[in-house]
């Protein structure tokens, strides 16, 4: 059923601008709360959330537009670059960290890391598609 559901690529560059937007206000979110020395707080934990849905979302719609037989030379950048953040947000959680402070300079590590991959596949991407590569 899902076979017959054709997606556009543009879906994929509105969830790409969606994702950079979104891991830019998670890496200065987590980034102001880990120079303050604060604990993550209920809102940033929210979005720290949200962000996750969102790059699942935009693996998704890549995977779905592979399946159509598009993008298929950008293979590894896409891979590595749409995958490697959602990594980072699973060590995230799965470190023992107990220290709250300690936890917030970890998020702002990981956001920070996520923006810079999103944005590092984004550009190499419409680079890409623009012809420049």
């Amino acid at each position: 059923m899902i076979d017959k559901f054709l997606i556009s690529s543009s879906v994929h560059v509105v969830v790409g601008t969606l994702v950079l937007t979104i891991t830019l206000i998670a890496a200065l979110t987590t980034g102001w709360l880990a120079w303050r020395g604060r604990a993550l707080s209920r809102p940033s934990h929210v979005l720290l959330i949200a962000t996750q849905l969102v790059l699942m979302a935009q693996a998704l719609v890549g995977i779905k537009l592979l399946d159509q037989g598009q993008g298929v030379a950008q293979l590894f950048i896409h891979y590595v670059g749409g995958l490697a953040p959602l990594l980072f947000f699973s060590l995230l959680y799965w470190l023992p960290v107990s220290r709250p402070q300690t936890r917030t300079r970890l998020a702002a590590a990981v956001a920070s890391g996520a923006f810079m991959f999103a944005l590092m596949t984004f550009t190499i991407g419409r680079a890409y598609v623009r012809g420049n590569i």
